[in-house]
């Protein structure tokens, strides 16, 4: 039976766990429990938003969704060999998903699209209102009431996990991000295609929250000033959202700190590729049952930095063997073409974002609003290809979509797509309005 080394409960906040959560990244966050190689253990987590959105038939938790306190990690947990020995910098850490799962009597989750005033998403240029589907479960199955007609197995995954960062490589975080977030508009042309603001999350002290560190000290004071967001992915892992990261799987992180530090949280109980609704997967709180195992000196053996230091690393991920099986998919494409027409030059963003606005408008071809398409391709188990990267001027993107996931049949027809009230789909997702005065992007040959 696995060790608990992090519980639960969903009565209390964040903040007044055993062992409270924290929601940044950075060396001098404390462990609250340790654990050795080989040795089988369970991490129970909130969801992301620490019971800020709930289940209620609104989306009012979502336009008002406080955005400083993203993401609640489980941990620090410190990680040392047999011989009780811990990790060290430039070691691996194979981390083991045996296990995972909704937390027992909590199983629902959600997806939603933040509004463009507050996060926004891939597409919040066409989507800026606030909009939220409640999901239930059955098994292995998902449903929801406000996205009818649809039904499909999920692949239950952590979208964060990772190891705490040395204070070098925050500094190099740190560093860069600012660029992005005070030149990237001036410097970067996709910013015009691609809306999602801010550019970059900076440290902050909002919202900031460091497990078993006391609010208001010098300590905290020092190091919330300093953590970074765990809203990118990064060296350590973090927020890599890699769906197929179910039972079975394995994640060599590297080591950069003594101990490791390794945290996890951001549990989904689906998810597209992309997750392109930015709050995007079927959210929930959950649990994972863990093995780790230290490779020592395994950054050097199996690593090759992409970067001027040692420290530009990346993890490895061995996918498992357990996954929904469906033999039958619709696959849209999206080229390095904008809305307007424009030509960029294999840009692969705009490729992905063309085929996802193919696959939205068509399937709304099928009694569904497009919010409601735009949620589903964010949750459903769909793959996102690059399918061409060399062959200039255009990158090409697809994304593929289970038929089986539909109580109808999707594929086109030699007559025209069916219409009539037993297809029109309702009721519709719970929407906000946008508040804002942002231009929409429109497609002018869309319906």
């Amino acid at each position: 039976m696995a060790r608990l080394v992090v519980p639960i409960d969903l009565k209390k906040k964040p903040w007044e766990q055993k062992y409270p959560l924290h929601n940044r990244w950075h060396p001098d966050i404390p462990a609250v429990s340790e654990v050795k190689g080989g040795e089988l253990f369970r991490v129970e987590m909130v969801d992301f938003s620490g019971g800020g959105i709930t289940n209620k038939e609104t989306a009012h938790d979502i336009k008002y969704a406080d955005p400083s306190i993203v993401h609640y990690l489980s941990g620090p947990i410190r990680i040392l060999d047999e011989d009780g020995i811990p990790a060290k910098p430039g070691d691996l850490v194979a981390v083991e998903i045996c296990n995972l799962g909704p937390l027992p009597g909590d199983e629902w989750g959600y997806t939603a699209i933040f509004d463009r005033e507050n996060g926004g998403g891939f597409l919040t240029d066409h989507f800026p209102c606030a909009s939220k589907a409640i999901w239930y479960f059955e098994g292995i199955y998902a449903y929801s009431p406000q996205i009818p007609g649809v039904r499909f197995p999920g692949l239950t995954h952590p979208g964060i996990i990772g190891t705490a960062p040395s204070m070098e490589l925050l500094n190099i975080w740190n560093e860069r991000e600012r660029d992005v977030q005070t030149n990237g508009l001036q410097s970067y042309k996709l910013c015009e295609v691609l809306h999602s603001r801010p550019l970059a999350n900076l440290p902050s002290p909002q919202g900031c929250h460091l497990g078993k560190i006391k609010r208001d000290t010098p300590e905290w004071e020092r190091i919330a000033r300093e953590a970074a967001r765990t809203i990118p992915g990064r060296e350590n892992g973090g927020n890599c959202d890699i769906k197929n990261l179910s039972r079975g799987s394995k994640i060599y992180l590297p080591v950069f700190v003594e101990g490791a530090n390794l945290s996890t949280g951001d549990m989904h109980f689906s998810q597209g590729d992309g997750e392109v609704s930015f709050c995007g997967a079927i959210e929930m709180s959950g649990f994972l049952e863990l093995k780790c195992e230290i490779i020592r000196g395994g950054m050097k053996e199996y690593l090759t930095p992409m970067g001027p230091t040692p420290l530009h690393v990346n993890p490895i991920f061995e996918i498992g063997p357990v996954e929904p099986r469906f033999s039958e998919w619709l696959v849209f494409e999206g080229i390095s073409v904008d809305e307007s027409g424009r030509q960029h030059f294999l840009d692969a963003s705009v490729a992905y974002k063309r085929a996802v606005l193919n696959a939205i408008d068509y399937l709304s071809k099928f009694g569904y609003s497009k919010e409601q398409m735009y949620l589903l391709l964010s949750c459903c188990p769909c793959e996102g290809r690059i399918s061409g990267i060399v062959d200039a001027p255009n990158a090409v993107a697809t994304l593929a979509i289970p038929t089986a996931i539909f109580d109808q049949d999707i594929r086109p027809k030699t007559n025209k797509a069916p219409l009539g009230p037993r297809l029109v789909r309702k009721p519709d997702v719970f929407k906000c309005t946008y508040d804002g005065n942002l231009p929409i992007t429109r497609n002018p040959s869309a319906t």
